[in-house]
């Protein structure tokens, strides 16, 4: 068309219905051009659904697609069919004749638009068809369900055509109210964006049949007058109002439209980043002018009214990148602009590289090659681009940094922009912070979080064939690393090429490799193992546990997922990679043969077999993590850890794994044994304690729901030790099968129980064993001299009575009305130096009048800070430090040998203490008692032995 003046059919100036007239004729000119675009890009049966539609929606015949019942509203406004249409439709349905409707009879579709990539710079083979049909606010419910089953068998026919298609029902003054009742489009994202959709819809949308929209006749300058406008032109029929239909006008925009519209960008980039940086860029720009926005379908009319009707700078893409083009030269955001040309580039998808240059040139070809040679890239870089399908890590990794950084540009933009403009409602706040975390889960690193460097970036990068190579390395000497390399190389080719990953631990590498589908089924991989014993067989069976644990695509994270903390969903403990437990044993074979097959204390020299543990966790907002436990800690570490991370809810399906060469089965099935019995313990609520042996060494898994503790306790006597500290309540102890088996404490732990005091006593020729439980399963343990039963037992009786009577009297009465706590005796047996293989109870000992037994008090309370002060009395006569100072246990030892017959050395008892001094009015648990009772004691019989 010749370029003419712009035309301003201004309110004060006179309204021209000649000048309407054109500007109706410039709308669809342009849109002709459009649609004419969009057929050449279709095939012939798509071309038929597009010219066939109009028909459809205005007649109702049985014998055409969608035909539901001739009271489904029918009648498109302005609309008769050319000869081409009923050809068309009687080749589809011969025995289809029209008969053209006389009269005035009722139009209830008002208009057929196209939207969506169609006649587009990007539209490809598989763009679907958004059409919206804009009908009578008068239709009932029940037409308009009549009408909603017409599209959908439409839908129906149009995919038997090879055409994608959706339709989408528009009351238009209930649209202007922003009533929505569902998504006006593919790509919709809700009713939060009314003003930038119909923005969009202004730009985009081709126009097939019916009315036309009055916004084309309305200037920008009068769009902030738009009612008073639209008033004029209908109240002095100007146009006819059966010729227009009014979806409304742009002249503010929301600023809470804007962070809708980013958050719901962002969301789509995530996955799909090339999609989305355009329109993530055209809302900041956007946002950038609020509230002053100057929105593209404004800059759009403007063009028409001017007569600038070029096709290619008003394409709905071209417009866009225009202006983005505009905003970020203007702040000098060149690597941005470059990010947005390869975006709109790939979004095209015309390849321009020598490889299709044969190709006819289409008028989108054309274009993005006026494109290409505007913005200077070269051959190579075409080509570059152009093999996006067969790009691998490297390429891939290099464009993620570009993508991540403009996804979370865009995400702070937003949250600053939301914040400055006060436009945060609870929704917004609520969706900024998941979407947030989506970013975080997604891009984020940290330590053990296996990186995604492939968010929609290049359809596959898994490699034909790999080389995994360990090697030294050279900037930690002593320490190895793994390198992957690609194509197969030999042992000593890969030394000649730089690995495009590098891992101190394979399972990292494993895992970055799967989760980035690096290695598929089909990729072959060559392996230089090292110094490490890892085998094909282990190799490939670490991919399957991978591929099995954590299978690719992920789903979706929901957005209630988002709001709670992360927690683990699937766990794979993977024992021993690359390492075998046994194979460099001098006494395999002594080993292979043993009885003893625990795998943590293995044969008579008790090796551990469980060396090593990798474990890879999935977790609720789709992290992989990955962490290698080993040293002498490695399992208990592990097992620590992995239930301190347990959530409150349903657990992680955990599966574990072992493929080293000797007894893996074995291995990977006692580490299950132990994973499952500690939760099962952990998850009963209260405090409990867990002992597992390890070769010849101790540990306590502490089990305190959200704080298990691991205790490594490396002898016999520290575990005593430890279980002899003091305790608040009563905590059972649980031992592991295995543990302590050949030592008394292996008969005696697991007969604990609450509210009693038990006693256990072995027999060993001249010395005897005391271990007592007390109340809240804390041990005290005494080693004595032994003469017989009596004098072992009936000292330690009378104290216990002396102690439980003193507690009783502290305690309130209430509580003091409860039975008291019962005294239980057992005897480990046989006596003797061989192993104790059983325990039996034993009666109380019957108190006896014997003179040997030599009523001792002791009372200890605090003097000056750090130190004790004891006071004794003998027979009812007091012996203190404050008289006797350092010689008070001398003196009490010749007064008990003053009242001795014989003058035998036997050993003195403490038979009552006092820590009221130390405790005040709190009783002490019973082990607190023997302990200082013990103590006193030895100082007692030490100055004894030398009187």
């Amino acid at each position: 068309m010749p370029r003419t003046h712009e035309i301003r059919p201004d309110l004060d100036e006179g309204i021209d219905r000649k000048v309407l007239g054109q500007l109706r004729t410039r709308f669809l000119t342009l849109n002709r051009g459009r649609l004419d675009r969009a057929l050449e890009g279709l095939s012939s049966r798509q071309q038929q659904v597009l010219a066939l539609l109009p028909l459809f929606f205005h007649v109702n015949h049985p014998l055409l697609p969608g035909y539901v019942s001739g009271t489904t509203p029918a009648g498109l406004a302005n609309f008769e069919p050319d000869a081409q249409t009923l050809a068309d439709a009687q080749r589809l349905t011969r025995s289809f004749s029209y008969k053209a409707r006389h009269g005035n009879p009722p139009r209830p579709l008002h208009g057929l638009f196209l939207m969506g990539s169609l006649g587009t710079l990007a539209q490809a083979e598989q763009s679907d068809m958004d059409f919206w049909v804009c009908h009578d606010t008068q239709l009932t419910s029940e037409e308009v369900a009549e009408l909603r089953k017409k599209c959908a068998l439409l839908e129906t026919w149009a995919a038997t055509q090879g055409a994608e298609a959706h339709f989408f029902l528009i009351d238009p003054p209930r649209f202007v109210r922003g009533e929505r009742d569902s998504e006006l489009s593919s790509e919709d994202c809700g009713t939060s964006q009314h003003y930038l959709l119909l923005d969009e819809f202004y730009r985009t949308a081709i126009w097939l049949a019916g009315r036309t929209p009055l916004w084309w006749l309305v200037p920008v300058y009068e769009e902030n007058r738009y009612a008073e406008y639209t008033d004029t032109l209908l109240g002095k029929r100007f146009i006819r109002a059966d010729e227009v239909l009014d979806l409304g006008h742009l002249a503010h925009i929301p600023a809470g439209e804007f962070i809708g519209a980013g958050l719901w960008q962002l969301f789509k980039g995530i996955e799909s980043p090339y999609k989305s940086v355009l329109k993530l860029l055209l809302t900041e720009v956007y946002a950038s002018e609020h509230p002053n926005v100057q929105c593209l379908s404004l800059r759009f009319k403007q063009a028409v009214f001017a007569n600038r009707l070029d096709l290619d700078e008003l394409d709905p893409y071209m417009v866009v990148y225009r202006r983005i083009e505009e905003y970020l030269l203007a702040r000098g955001d060149v690597d941005r602009l470059e990010l947005v040309r390869r975006a709109l580039y790939l979004k095209v998808n015309k390849k321009l590289s020598a490889v299709s240059r044969q190709r006819p040139a289409s008028w989108q070809r054309q274009l993005l090659q006026r494109l290409a040679s505007e913005w200077g890239w070269d051959p190579r870089h075409l080509a570059l681009l152009d093999s996006r399908s067969q790009w691998k890590v490297r390429q891939v990794v290099s464009e993620r940094r570009a993508l991540v950084n403009e996804l979370n540009y865009s995400y702070r933009f937003l949250n600053r922009f939301a914040h400055s403009e006060q436009a945060v409602s609870l929704i917004n706040n609520r969706d900024l912070n998941i979407l947030g975390r989506r970013l975080y889960a997604a891009f984020e690193r940290k330590a053990g979080k296996v990186e995604f460097i492939n968010p929609g970036i290049a359809p596959d990068l898994a490699e034909d064939t790999l080389t995994l190579v360990q090697s030294p390395n050279r900037k930690e000497p002593g320490q190895t690393l793994w390198g992957l390399y690609n194509g197969n190389l030999g042992a000593y080719e890969w030394e000649h090429y730089a690995p495009f990953k590098r891992n101190r631990h394979l399972l990292e590498m494993l895992a970055w490799c799967h989760r980035n589908g690096v290695i598929d089924s089909t990729t072959r991989l060559a392996l230089h193992p090292g110094d490490s014993d890892l085998t094909e067989f282990e190799l490939f069976n670490l991919i399957a546990s991978l591929q099995q644990s954590i299978p690719l695509p992920l789903a979706t994270v929901a957005d209630e997922q988002l709001l709670r903390k992360s927690v683990p969903v699937e766990v794979l403990l993977l024992v021993n990679v690359g390492v075998d437990p046994l194979k460099h044993h001098r006494d395999l074979n002594i080993l292979m043969t043993t009885e003893r097959t625990d795998s943590l204390s293995y044969a008579g020299v008790r090796e551990n077999l469980v060396l090593t543990l990798d474990q890879v966790t999935l977790n609720s907002w789709n992290e992989v993590l990955t962490q290698r436990f080993d040293g002498p800690h490695a399992l208990l570490d592990c097992l620590r850890d992995y239930l301190n991370h347990l959530p409150s809810g349903p657990p992680p399906r955990v599966r574990v794994r072992c493929f080293c060469h000797n007894r893996a089965p074995a291995i990977a099935q006692r580490v299950v044994a132990l994973l499952n019995s500690a939760q099962t313990l952990l998850n009963k609520g209260q405090n409990h304690r867990y002992l597992i042996q390890v070769q010849q060494h101790y540990h306590v898994l502490e089990l305190v729901p959200g704080n298990v503790r691991h205790v490594a306790l490396p002898t016999v006597a520290a575990l005593v030790q430890y279980l002899g500290e003091d305790l608040d309540h009563y905590s059972p102890l649980h031992l592991d099968s295995h543990a302590l088996d050949e030592h008394d404490l292996g008969l005696i732990l697991p007969l604990g129980q609450p509210d009693c005091i038990q006693l256990f006593y072995r027999l060993q020729d001249n010395q005897a064993d005391l271990y007592v439980l007390d109340e809240l399963n804390a041990l005290w343990h005494q080693r004595l001299p032994f003469h017989d039963e009596a004098s072992l037992l009936v000292p330690l009786q009378r104290f216990l009575q002396s102690v439980l009577y003193r507690r009783n009297a502290l305690l309130p009465v209430e509580a003091s009305a409860r039975p008291a706590l019962d005294v239980l005796y057992y005897q480990l047996l046989p006596t003797g130096a061989a192993r104790a293989r059983s325990i039996e109870p034993r009666p109380s000992p019957e108190a006896v009048a014997d003179k040997r037994f030599y009523d001792v008090q002791a009372i200890v309370e605090r003097s000056l800070p750090g130190k004790l002060h004891v006071t004794l009395y003998c027979n009812q006569r007091e012996f203190s430090e404050l008289e006797h100072g350092d010689q008070l246990y001398a003196v009490v030892a010749r007064q008990i040998l003053a009242q001795r017959t014989q003058a035998v050395a036997y050993r003195c008892y403490i038979t009552d203490l006092d820590l009221c001094g130390l405790l005040g009015d709190t009783p002490g648990a019973t082990h607190l008692y023997l302990r200082y009772k013990a103590d006193l004691e030895r100082s007692l019989n030490s100055a004894l032995g030398q009187v």
